[in-house]
């Protein structure tokens, strides 16, 4: 299946029915009168989230959506009927947008959640409405009011417990490889990951969802490379994983490099709970790990883990590191739904 996080779609509500102008005739019957019925209540255009969804890719092959009109009034006091509803099915954490793509309408974080985007129109009356006792025979009846018409935006933020930050070829996609049943392109090359992965990862009994999304380079927030309309994907993690390549030349500028976009960025990545892990040091020797992980520590000010995603050296350490960072922010958050006693590695 492919990904798309972001999609325009066009959206039209129903017209409200006409009201009906019509009068009562039947034979030997006597007495007549106004009997035309009210139109029928133009569709609503609704959004809905549901599961097994995790990309917007359907809204690729049609961007239309028009609701039914409603029917039109009839004689005999009948009501038309009401215009059917259309519903579009997007995945949970998708956002809708005006079309300045910049005002946000509604943020859908939750399964089952379902927003009406466009109401329909109310059909018009009838003549039998306008009947009174000084106008017993009227004959007029109301238009049923035009439906809603406007082009929205639908942009989707992956929700994950962890998001994976760092450089191209940092370890990212490896990590996610060998934590969980996820498969995400590997190679030695930059930007393998060309789109945001997800994956289940398990320690200690318990699970959490991380995301990888392609990595970042210098000046991303001005277009660069892949750019970094990717990190929206990791603004609803509880957490940040920054993997820095052990191997690098200069551990503390690549370290900067991605903090430097976190900033540029906003959205209050730069203040989420974040762990700096030195990746790749299976290709260090004693030395240059003390020295490459003394310089990233300096430049992190705080302590910097150490592990290798091929090797497994580590890994179990860091997954129960970030648990205590998840648990230590949904405590801070929302006391009501941590643990009642803490999490900490056995």
């Amino acid at each position: 299946m492919k990904f798309l996080d972001l999609a325009r779609v066009y959206i039209r509500s129903g017209g409200g029915g006409s009201g009906a102008v019509s009068f009562r005739r039947e034979k030997y019957i006597e007495y007549g009168g106004p009997d035309g019925g009210n139109g029928g209540r133009g569709g609503d255009v609704i959004v809905e989230t549901v599961d097994g969804l995790n990309t917007l890719i359907d809204f690729r092959y049609q961007q239309h959506f028009f609701a039914k009109s409603g029917q039109g009034g009839m004689g005999r006091q009948r009501t038309g009927k009401d215009g059917d509803d259309i519903v579009l099915r997007v995945p949970v954490g998708t956002e809708i947008l005006d079309e300045d793509q910049e005002t946000v309408i509604a943020d859908l974080t939750e399964l089952g959640q379902r927003i009406v985007l466009a109401k329909g129109g109310n059909g018009g009356f009838g003549n039998q409405h306008f009947k009174s006792a000084t106008n017993q025979a009227p004959r007029r009846a109301n238009p049923g009011q035009p439906g809603v018409e406007r082009t929205i935006w639908l942009r989707l933020k992956l929700i994950a417990d962890v998001g994976l930050l760092g450089l191209p070829n940092a370890g990212k996609s490896t990590f996610l490889s060998v934590t969980s049943n996820a498969r995400p392109k590997i190679a030695d090359y930059p930007f393998t990951t060309l789109v945001p992965n997800l994956g289940v990862v398990g320690v200690d009994g318990v699970e959490f969802v991380v995301a990888d999304i392609p990595g970042l380079i210098e000046g991303a927030h001005e277009g660069r490379g892949i750019g970094d309309r990717f990190l929206g994907h990791v603004e609803r993690s509880g957490a940040l994983l920054h993997l820095v390549d052990g191997t690098s030349a200069d551990v503390a500028e690549d370290y900067r490099i991605i903090i430097g976009e976190l900033e540029e960025y906003g959205g209050g990545l730069v203040e989420k709970p974040r762990l700096t892990v030195l990746n790749k040091v299976d290709a260090l020797d004693e030395g240059e790990l003390a020295d490459r992980r003394a310089a990233l520590e300096a430049a992190s000010g705080g302590e910097v883990m150490t592990m290798s995603g091929v090797a497994g050296n580590g890994v179990t350490e860091v997954l129960r590191a970030l648990r205590v960072l998840i648990n230590r922010e949904a405590a801070a958050s929302d006391p009501d739904a941590a643990d009642d006693e803490p999490w900490t590695p056995v």
